[in-house]
């Protein structure tokens, strides 16, 4: 029955590393079609990570996930010769910079939201119909204004353009849309600094040094860190963002399982230096 349940787990938490997974291709479907309207002309090689920042920063983070994984948990201690070291701690390094890079391109997105201006002389969004227009619905969704829809996207009598291309909104969207912008980045700043807790605790942990303060400051300061994700991933829940919120709460979900194999790599330490004092005794 044990054996059972160890098993359903395993499979659980490779279902949630899945899902992770195909949310890549989620991110990149959702930004591959903002990405025409931002970057009407195509997206040039310096605009890939404002373009596809959340599909950068997903794969990374994905392929990361993995590195921890194998770490803490598929490799047995006798296995990490120092080849297979240096090429964990290669890959994940290559990650890290995909990952600040990808929390560069969160901030470059928002301060060009944050460039947003007045559309002088349109009091009524359906004046627009006649060109190639476009309407913000969400911050990465944008809908072509028609005839047909002008009327139900907004009744406000002032708009703002963002910069450089033919796309409005709102003052009311556009206020979600600058908090939904802070949310990545708030976001992604914080993920940063649960790695780095993470990248002690397993460091200390191979030194089996993860005792005491250190343990300490590192449940705390992760107390503090997961509390503040997990209040973006509510935000974006009742903002209805679904990919967001999903991705948000697999990736809370998915950190859960590695604390979890830290915990027990831990624990089997512990009895194995328990043992051998026993022995020596």
């Amino acid at each position: 029955m044990i054996t059972d349940r160890g098993r359903l787990f395993q499979l659980f938490k490779y279902a949630v590393y899945a899902l992770l997974t195909l949310n890549i291709y989620l991110f990149f479907a959702e930004e591959w079609a903002a990405s025409a309207h931002r970057f009407s002309d195509g997206v040039a090689l310096a605009d890939m990570i404002e373009a596809f920042a959340a599909t950068i920063d997903t794969a990374a983070w994905v392929v990361l996930l993995l590195m921890f994984e194998l770490e803490t948990y598929v490799l047995d201690d006798e296995y990490f010769t120092r080849r297979v070291t240096w090429t964990l701690h290669g890959l994940r390094a290559i990650c890290y910079l995909f990952i600040v890079y990808s929390f560069y391109g969160y901030l470059i997105k928002l301060l060009y939201l944050a460039g947003s201006g007045p559309l002088p002389g349109v009091s009524d969004i359906c004046a627009l119909v006649n060109g190639d227009w476009s309407y913000a619905v969400d911050m990465d969704e944008y809908m072509v204004l028609t005839a047909a829809n002008c009327g139900d996207l907004s009744t406000a009598t002032a708009y703002l353009q963002f910069p450089g291309i033919s796309a409005v909104v709102d003052q009311a969207g556009f206020t979600e849309i600058i908090r939904l912008a802070w949310v990545d980045v708030i976001n992604s700043a914080v993920w940063l600094l649960v790695v780095i807790v993470l990248e002690i605790d397993v460091r200390l942990q191979e030194h089996n040094q993860l005792e005491g303060r250190f343990l300490r400051i590192s449940n705390a300061s992760k107390f503090v860190l997961y509390g503040l994700l997990l209040v973006a991933a509510i935000y974006w829940g009742f903002k209805g963002d679904f990919v967001d919120f999903w991705d948000a709460f697999l990736w809370l979900v998915a950190f859960v399982f590695i604390e979890l194999n830290v915990f027990d790599w831990r624990q089997e330490s512990l009895g194995e230096q328990k043992i051998g004092t026993e022995a020596s005794i």
